[in-house]
């Protein structure tokens, strides 16, 4: 164990993140019908990983570290709900409007990933790795949505690029950096309650966005959708028991 440098695991993810976020608003930018239509099939294996990894893995693991993980974790389930339900609500018609808020929500959504990079390698490796599998596969689709968002808030297409970038792809390893000097510090007990948080974080960003997200898709509506989702849940467990 002492070969393990978790700094080195999250900034690998961090990295990776905001490579394929990047991608996936470039992709947008240059292809965009062909991105739309696959953009369902990365959301729904994204989200039947997340939902796997906490259910299997790191709430528990973090029950074993603080008892009150349970808690924890229907604090971050709250957290996010709230915090999107209050974005939701101040989103007006106006175009700038609209886009100010689509900018901010973004912004929090990649920042919090990059604690979860952080928080879950700090833990462990394993809950690192099967929660991080999760969150780079959506990044693809994150990155698409993002552009496509900034697009319906009227800007023109290289400055939506501009924008997504900073907003969605930067944020996540500016967020992992930050974050892990002050998780070092945290204590076992204190690091299963940021766990517990975390775990359900990504319950909510796979229940409540990125499937039915998916499964409401109408221009671009995919058959194999299901089989995405189960091939997302399928190797989490694979992952999580083969450890």
């Amino acid at each position: 164990m002492n070969s393990y440098n978790p700094f080195l695991w999250i900034a690998l993810f961090a990295i990776s993140s905001a490579i394929i976020n990047a991608v996936g608003i470039m992709a947008v930018y240059n292809k965009q019908t062909w991105t739309e239509s696959v953009k369902t099939l990365f959301m729904c294996f994204a989200s039947g990983v997340l939902i796997a990894v906490p259910l299997m893995y790191t709430l528990p693991k973090a029950s074993i570290m603080n008892s009150n993980a349970g808690i924890a974790a229907l604090v971050g389930f709250l957290f996010m709900h709230f915090s999107n339900y209050i974005i939701q609500s101040i989103t007006k018609k106006d175009s700038l409007t609209f886009g100010l808020t689509a900018i901010e929500g973004i912004g929090i959504h990649s920042f919090i990933d990059g604690l979860i990079y952080t928080i879950t390698f700090t833990t462990s490796a394993l809950a690192g790795v099967v929660s991080g599998i999760g969150l780079v596969v959506h990044e693809f689709a994150e990155g698409v949505i993002t552009y496509s968002v900034l697009m319906e808030a009227s800007m023109s297409p290289k400055k939506a690029v501009r924008y997504a970038l900073i907003v969605s792809s930067f944020t996540t390893p500016i967020g992992a950096f930050i974050a892990y000097p002050f998780i070092q510090k945290l204590s076992p007990s204190t690091l299963g309650l940021a766990l517990g948080f975390v775990s359900g974080v990504l319950i909510y960003v796979s229940a409540s966005h990125l499937l039915p997200e998916a499964r409401s898709t109408k221009k671009h509506p995919t058959k194999h959708s299901i089989w995405a989702f189960l091939a997302g849940i399928a190797l989490a467990i694979a992952i999580v028991l083969l450890k």
